[in-house]
């Protein structure tokens, strides 16, 4: 195994899911950034795809309302 190889096997990906209510429906700009519903950080695309889905679908009346997942590392 190369060097980059055994680099690549121990690499840890890092993301995080937020969100909260938006100014626009199109737009990333949050009303209230105290107010971010911090939803944790997760180790994989796919846990974090379970949390930003959870958290999309119990707010899903609420079209200004915007939960983003954001890989870190």
């Amino acid at each position: 195994m190369t060097d980059t190889a055994a680099a690549d096997a121990t690499k840890k990906d890092l993301f995080v899911v937020f969100g909260g209510r938006v100014k626009d429906t199109r737009g990333r700009d949050f009303v209230d950034p105290k107010k971010i519903d911090m939803r944790g950080f997760y180790d994989s695309h796919d846990a974090a795809l379970g949390a930003w889905r959870a958290a999309s679908q119990a707010n899903v009346d609420d079209a200004f309302t915007k939960y983003v997942i954001v890989r870190l590392w």
